[in-house]
């Protein structure tokens, strides 16, 4: 199974050089839109698992100036990155959020693409639910006929160290079951948004997927995989 040490060591920096910042901008836009559109106005603003830093910034420069914002990892390659990104009222430390800050309490706790990686995922809900007013998680979808059939899981494992694999409906059990409350949520379509290279099946699939969620979001979701989610929660 991966382990932690993949984020503490180079591996995870040398599979993923790039930390994703490229899908920052378009991750940062999503995480806004489900803040304004339940009209939350935060005093502060955390990430846990906040990589090289660039959604955090990109949240900063579209919220307002009396916002506080901090960002934690534990990748000694991730908080290098972030740390060139600090500035007034937007700080990184490079610490486990959990283990470390036993009194902080935000506005809003980030966990971005995170959970999928979390070996005591139970545990690290139960805490992280204690550290804000509000949780936002924003999970990929990689549980679904489709991924079933094809194992498509295994590459996920090994290149992003993903452990637990997700639909809708086992992600917000899992929530409930360690006591959040989901407020809101909507999918998320970075495998269509994002500008990638896509070849002739990756074409077809798009289009069979943007047909089948016009007329059933869930059940095309659950079928064919792809979206991710993003989740607002006390």
């Amino acid at each position: 199974m991966p382990s932690i040490d993949m984020y503490i060591t180079d591996e995870y920096v040398a599979n993923n050089p790039t930390y994703h910042t490229e899908d920052s901008l378009w991750k940062a836009t999503q995480i806004l839109k489900i803040i304004r559109r339940n009209e939350l106005h935060p005093d502060s603003v955390c990430e846990v698992g906040c990589g090289a830093g660039e959604v955090l910034r990109q949240i900063y420069l579209n919220m307002d100036e009396r916002v506080q914002f901090i960002g934690y990892d534990i990748s000694p390659s991730a908080f290098k990155l972030a740390s060139k990104r600090q500035s007034k009222r937007l700080d990184f430390k490079l610490a486990d959020f959990l283990l470390e800050e036993d009194s902080v309490h935000y506005s809003i706790v980030l966990a971005i693409d995170v959970i999928e990686h979390i070996e005591n995922l139970f545990d690290f809900l139960r805490v992280l639910k204690e550290r804000g007013e509000y949780k936002i998680f924003h999970v990929p979808l990689e549980m679904s006929a489709k991924s079933v059939i094809a194992t498509s899981q295994l590459k996920f494992r090994k290149k992003y160290g993903h452990i637990h694999y997700f639909s809708k409906e086992t992600l917000f059990e899992t929530l409930r079951d360690t006591g959040y409350e989901v407020v809101d949520y909507f999918y998320t379509k970075g495998f269509l948004e994002l500008p990638t290279k896509k070849n002739l099946v990756q074409r077809i699939f798009n289009l069979l997927f943007k047909i089948g969620f016009k007329m059933n979001k869930d059940l095309t979701v659950r079928l064919l995989g792809g979206p991710s989610i993003m989740v607002l929660t006390k």
